[in-house]
């Protein structure tokens, strides 16, 4: 977003619900029927495959966005909201199948959202400001926008690492795939 452009609150919120909206059936459609050697590759030790991205998405409709939300329009800047815990998906999802997962997250994320939605409804000060345990001050917009930002980029993420498995095979037109050019 640039300087000249203004968004109000209102549209800005509607983005966010739109874009919320849409990654558990994009996320389904980018994993269902995945080959298995391609739904569990990563980028190296530390990394998350495009399973383990879902059990993320998943914890952090537990533990993060809608629960970090009502920490700040409770607790404002009082005390920093608990710290999340990006690999607790790891014990929690390893004897589950991928279409209960699927079926947790879209399930998962119409609560979120209907939350989300009742935050809304409510007038909540998106300029309400919080406190995040490393970054310090944040504010409830920020954190709204990065829960959307976040969604997009585990997408990218998930595409990300099924390009990669096919790396060694595009030969020389990996010069016109950028999606090839990152660096875990």
């Amino acid at each position: 977003m640039t300087d000249d452009i203004l968004v109000s609150d209102e549209q800005l919120a509607e983005d966010i619900l739109t874009l919320l909206d849409r990654t558990p059936g994009t996320v389904r459609v980018l994993l269902e029927d995945l080959p298995s050697d391609l739904l569990h590759a990563d980028e190296g030790e530390g990394t998350f495959s495009p399973f383990s991205v879902l059990g993320h998405l998943i914890q952090g409709e537990i533990d993060d966005w809608i629960p970090r939300a009502r920490w700040i329009l409770e607790h404002g800047r009082e005390r920093a909201f608990p710290p999340f815990d990006r690999f607790a998906h790891v014990e929690r999802t390893r004897d589950h199948s991928l279409g209960d997962l699927l079926t947790e997250f879209e399930t998962l994320r119409e609560v979120g959202l209907a939350a989300l939605r009742e935050v809304i409804a409510e007038g909540a000060d998106l300029d309400a400001g919080g406190l995040h345990p490393e970054l310090g001050e944040v504010t409830l917009r920020q954190l709204l926008a990065t829960w959307a930002v976040h969604d997009l980029n585990h997408i990218a993420q998930i595409t990300r690492v099924v390009a990669h498995q096919f790396e060694d095979d595009v030969g020389p037109w990996k010069e016109y795939l950028p999606i090839l050019h990152h660096e875990p």
